[in-house]
C-alpha cells in the first residue's frame, strides 16, 4: 500500500497537511528530518508513517511515560502494531515486550531516553532492524529549551553503538533559531530537510484577563461551558490544590495533577480526565506533556508561565482536533514576581557548569520579561506570539482578546507626570531604587509601616494620586515599563528606574496615550469572547452530534479506551454534517481510518440511521 493509501487506512486521512508530506518522504529515502510543528499539526504522523513503510523497527524516543502510553494506545486503536518499554512495566512486561520486538512483532516501539544504554536494550537494538530513530519533544536536548533533560545528550552516543546508522528524525512544537541549532549540531542531524511549518493555530483564541477575582473568573467562565473539556494551569501545588478544592465546591467536575502527589493518585487523575470521567484538569507544568486528548477545548493559566516557549506549548494542548477552542491567561502583577521566585530558587541541573546554570537563569530572567510583556500588550496576541518565534505576523489577526476588544485611546500624560516624578524622587532619596510595590504605595498615599520606615511620605510625591486605586497606578506602570518611559530592573528584588523616553515627559513635549479597554466592555470581556462553546453546526446536526457523542462514550467505556480515541470531536462533526448512509460513505468522514471503521462503523450508521428516523417524524411547527 503506497503513503496515501497507509494515510486513509490507518489515520483516517485523504491528504497531507503542511509540511507532513515532504517530511515523510524525507525519512523514506534515508533523509534526517527536523521537523517544527505546532501541537496538534500531526508530527506523529511524520514518522508513524514511514515507520509502517520501513522495513524493520522503528524507534521513537519520548521524555514521558504518559506520552508514550496514550500514542501507543491510540496507534492499537487504529491498528498499527505498537508498543512502549518504560519502567512502569513489569519486569515480566518488559520481558514480553523485548521478546515480541524481537520476533518482529511491531512496527513502532516508543522508549524513554533513559533506557538506551541499558544492556538489555542494547541488545535488543544489535538484534534487530532499526530502520528509523524518531525523536520526540526533541527541544529537551538543549540547555537553551524549556525542558532540558541531560539524558537526551545519550542519544548519539547509543546510535554510535548500532551496527548500522538509521535514519534519524527530530520533531519538537516549539524551537527558537537557538534551539533548532542545538538540536541539530547535539543530535549529530546529517544534511537534514528542516521544516518550520509555522507556529499558527487558527483555531485557537487568545486572551488576557486581569479580572479582580480570578475564582469567580474561572468558576463563570466553565459555567458557559458546561460541556466542554480542559486544563487549568496554576504555578504552585498550593494553587492547584486551592484552585481544584474550590471548583468542586462550586459542582464542577475538576481533578488534580502535580508532583507531589503519589503516583497512583496521578495516574488515577490523569486516566478521569482522559476518560472524561472528570472535565476539568487543574494541574502544575508536570501535567500535559505526555497527554495526546484531542477534545480539549480549552486551556486557562490561572497564573503567568514562566515563558513564552512553555504557555504556547501549554496553551497549545487545546484544539488538537481542529475545532475551536480557548486559550485565557488570568494575569495579576504578583505572577511576575511568582515566577521570578521560582527561576531564581529552580533545582540546579547538576549536567551544567555553575556558570552554565547562571547563563540559563538569566535567560530564563530575559525569557520572563517577554512573558509579563505578552501579558501587557494591547497589540494582537496572535501577532505577538508569531513575531517571538520569528514568524510574520499580521497586525490584527481578528481571534484574540487584543483585537476584539473596543479600546480607546487615553490621555495620560498628567498621571504619567506623576509616576515618573515619584520614580525620580525615589531615585535620588535611594540610589538603587524601590520597586514598584513600595512606589505604588508612596503615590497612593500609603500609611503603611514599611512606607512610613523609609521616609516615603516625606516625599513631594507622596500621596499624589490618592484619587486613583493602587491597582489602577500599578497598571498605568506596567503600561510606562512596557514602553520604555521606566525600566524594571533584573533581579530577584527588581526596582524601577525612569526609562530613555521619561524625560521628553518630564518637559511636557511628550504626551502619553494608553490603550485601554473601553469602560463598557469591561464586564462583556471574560463573558463573551472568544469560540462558541461547540462546533459550527446547525441546530439539527448539533442535535445529531450530540446523539453521536453520547454513542461514542459508551463505545469507549465499552472499549476501555478514552473516548477521542474513538473519534474526534472534528470526526464526529464531520460525520453530523455528511450524515453517512453506507460503509462506503462513512469511510469519506475525515478522520475514519479502515480499522476503526470495521471497529465502529455500523453502530454509528445505525445511530445515524435512527436519528434520522426520529428527526423526519417529528411535525413542523
Amino acid at each position: 500500500m503506497d503513503k496515501l493509501g497507509l494515510l486513509k487506512n490507518f489515520f483516517g486521512h485523504t491528504a497531507f497537511r503542511e509540511g507532513q508530506e515532504a517530511l515523510v518522504d524525507a525519512l523514506l529515502a534515508r533523509r534526517d528530518v527536523l521537523g517544527v510543528m505546532p501541537t496538534g499539526a500531526g508530527k506523529s504522523i511524520c514518522y508513524q508513517l514511514p515507520a509502517l513503510m520501513l522495513p524493520g523497527l522503528s524507534l521513537v524516543i519520548s521524555p514521558l511515560i504518559a506520552l508514550m502510553k496514550d500514542q501507543v494506545a491510540a496507534l492499537r486503536q487504529a491498528g498499527v502494531p505498537a508498543a512502549y518499554l518504560n519502567s512502569s512495566l513489569s519486569f515480566v512486561e518488559q520481558n514480553e515486550v523485548i521478546r515480541s520486538a524481537r520476533a518482529g512483532s511491531y512496527k513502532l516501539l516508543y522508549v524513554a531516553p533513559e533506557r538506551l544504554l541499558a544492556g538489555d536494550f542494547l541488545q535488543l537494538a544489535s538484534d534487530v532492524e532499526i530502520s528509523l530513530v524518531a525523536v520526540d519533544e526533541a527541544h529537551c536536548v538543549s540547555q537553551w529549551g524549556q525542558d532540558f533533560r541531560p539524558s537526551y545528550l545519550q542519544i548519539p552516543q547509543f546510535m554510535q553503538e548500532l551496527a548500522r546508522r538509521p535514519v534519524v528524525g527530530a520533531f519538537t512544537a516549539t524551537a527558537t533559531a537557538q534551539v533548532k541549532a542545538d538540536i541539530q549540531s547535539l543530535l549529530l542531524l546529517r544534511d537534514p530537510l528542516s521544516m518550520t511549518t509555522g507556529f499558527d493555530r487558527p483555531n485557537l483564541y487568545f486572551e488576557v484577563a486581569r479580572p479582580k477575582n480570578k475564582d469567580a473568573w474561572l468558576e463563570a467562565f466553565l459555567a458557559r461551558r458546561p460541556q466542554q473539556s480542559g486544563v487549568v494551569y496554576c504555578a504552585t501545588r498550593k494553587a492547584v490544590e486551592a484552585v481544584c478544592q474550590r471548583l468542586a465546591g462550586a459542582g464542577v467536575s475538576a481533578t488534580r495533577y502535580h508532583a507531589g502527589l503519589e503516583d497512583q493518585e496521578r495516574r488515577q487523575n490523569q486516566e478521569d480526565f482522559v476518560f472524561d470521567r472528570a472535565r476539568v484538569m487543574v494541574a502544575t507544568n508536570a501535567f500535559g506533556m505526555g497527554i495526546d486528548k484531542s477534545n480539549v477545548s480549552f486551556v486557562v493559566h490561572y497564573n503567568m508561565p514562566k515563558n513564552i516557549e512553555s504557555y504556547y506549548q501549554e496553551a497549545g494542548r487545546a484544539g488538537r482536533d481542529g475545532e475551536p477552542a480557548h486559550c485565557a491567561l488570568l494575569f495579576s502583577p504578583g505572577d511576575v514576581q511568582t515566577a521570578k521566585f521560582l527561576i531564581n530558587h529552580a533545582s540546579e541541573n547538576e549536567a551544567l557548569t555553575g556558570q552554565q546554570r547562571e547563563q540559563v537563569r538569566q535567560r530564563e530572567l530575559r525569557r520572563l520579561e517577554q512573558m509579563a510583556a505578552y501579558c501587557k500588550t494591547t497589540s494582537c496576541l496572535r501577532g505577538y506570539l508569531l513575531s517571538y518565534f520569528g514568524e510574520a505576523a499580521p497586525e490584527a489577526c481578528g481571534n484574540c482578546g487584543s483585537c476584539a476588544a473596543q479600546l480607546e485611546r487615553r490621555d495620560i500624560t498628567l498621571e504619567a507626570q506623576k509616576i515618573l516624578s515619584g520614580v525620580a524622587r525615589v531615585e535620588r532619596k535611594y540610589r538603587r531604587s524601590l520597586g514598584a510595590a513600595l512606589i505604588t504605595r508612596m503615590l497612593h498615599g500609603s500609611r503603611e509601616q514599611r512606607v512610613l520606615q523609609l521616609d516615603l511620605d516625606k516625599l513631594p510625591t507622596y500621596g499624589i494620586m490618592k484619587d486613583l486605586s493602587r491597582e489602577q497606578i500599578r497598571d498605568y506602570i506596567d503600561f510606562l515599563a512596557a514602553e520604555g518611559y521606566l525600566t524594571l530592573d533584573e533581579g530577584e528584588f527588581p526596582v524601577l528606574r525612569l526609562g530613555p523616553r521619561a524625560v521628553r515627559v518630564l518637559r511636557g513635549s511628550e504626551s502619553v496615550l494608553y490603550a485601554c479597554q473601553a469602560q463598557s466592555q469591561e464586564e462583556k470581556r471574560s463573558a463573551n469572547w472568544g469560540p462558541s462553546s461547540g462546533p459550527a453546526l446547525s441546530v439539527q446536526n448539533a442535535s445529531l452530534f450530540e446523539a453521536l457523542r453520547n454513542l461514542r462514550a459508551r463505545l469507549a467505556e465499552e472499549a476501555r479506551a478514552p473516548a477521542y480515541m474513538v473519534f474526534s470531536n472534528a470526526a464526529l462533526a464531520d460525520m453530523a454534517v455528511k450524515q453517512p448512509g453506507s460503509m462506503v460513505e462513512f469511510q469519506q468522514v475525515s478522520g475514519v481510518g479502515a480499522v476503526k471503521a470495521a471497529k465502529y462503523g455500523q453502530a454509528f450508521l445505525e445511530e445515524i440511521a435512527r436519528w434520522q428516523g426520529e428527526t423526519s417524524s417529528v411535525p413542523e411547527a
